[in-house]
């Protein structure tokens, strides 16, 4: 975090889930998740500017567009009002709880690809809320902000908490700092967005079609283990099988790639759309994001967050 008197720059770091099983929904219709996110030296980059006039924001996005695809229409995701956007909620958010009124001009270099599973807009809220508490000389403390995290969606916590890999249970807001052997990864994006809400409704109909994994409870006691090898128990996402063949096809062939290319692990993010492998190798990981460099529309080689990668 980069600040002077009027202006502050915060990074704001994609995540992968590792490891994502979904429990059934609750009376209150989420789900309670048992997940692994490991936090990415890949980031967007916000720039905040204090400007004159009381609660005037001004929020600019500039990064790459995702093409309409046959699958599905990023142009839903990506063309949003202010007001829907979660910058923007968070901003509101902060304000109502602290009566912080200063203007704002927010420059949001988006890196991340909208909707692919990497956290990003999540990231987004919790680094304008960070910010937010920075410019305001920290009148919030750090359970309160995750009081407005929480209620931002159930991702935003984790990145309030600034550290690079956790274990996640309940709706999101459980969070266990958790350590990692050094890890290199390549993200792999399809070209198209996935819809977090239609992927949990096809997870539902999936499960009442009585289809489910049963991955047992024998690898349950080493999700609370405060350091955790690929050896501990197999990785999974609940999502991966439930989506419908033309999507769940691009999904299976590109971790199948990654396998090949010698991924230690490799499996989709969150509820899609972007793939990952895992390598305890950098050379290996440098090697794979090159062979597959023009295969797919979006290939990043990154670390963990405050790790040299």
């Amino acid at each position: 975090m980069q600040i002077s008197k009027q202006t502050l720059i915060i990074q704001a770091p994609a995540k992968i889930n590792l490891h994502l099983e979904v429990k059934d929904k609750r009376s209150d219709g989420f789900h309670d998740l048992e997940s692994i996110f490991l936090a990415l030296d890949f980031c967007d980059t916000l720039h905040f500017e204090q400007i004159s006039g009381v609660k005037a924001i001004d929020i600019a996005m500039e990064g790459p567009d995702f093409p309409k695809t046959e699958l599905n229409n990023v142009t839903e995701l990506c063309n949003i009002s202010m007001h829907d956007n979660i910058i923007y909620k968070a901003i509101s958010l902060f304000r109502d709880k602290t009566g912080f009124e200063q203007g704002l001009r927010i420059k949001v270099e988006k890196r991340i690809p909208i909707g692919g599973g990497l956290g990003g807009g999540s990231s987004d809220a919790a680094a304008a809320l960070l910010a937010l508490n920075k410019l305001s000389g920290n009148l919030l403390n750090r359970d309160a902000l995750l009081d407005l995290a929480a209620s931002l969606g159930s991702d935003v916590p984790f990145f309030i908490h600034e550290t690079p890999a956790a274990l996640i249970t309940g709706r999101g807001e459980f969070i266990k700092p958790i350590k990692t052997p050094s890890l290199f990864f390549v993200l792999v994006n399809p070209g198209f967005p996935s819809d977090t809400a239609a992927a949990y409704r096809l997870l539902d109909e999936y499960r009442k079609s009585g289809k489910r994994k049963e991955e047992g409870e024998n690898r349950k006691d080493a999700l609370f283990h405060s350091t955790f090898t690929f050896s501990h128990f197999p990785f999974f996402n609940d999502f991966l099988p439930v989506f419908k063949e033309q999507e769940k096809s691009v999904y299976y062939e590109i971790i199948s790639q990654l396998n090949d290319l010698g991924a230690d692990f490799a499996s989709l993010s969150g509820a899609g759309s972007t793939c990952f492998g895992t390598f305890k190798k950098k050379e290996t990981a440098e090697k794979a994001a090159y062979a597959l460099r023009d295969k797919w529309p979006f290939i990043k080689y990154c670390g963990l967050l405050n790790e040299s990668a």
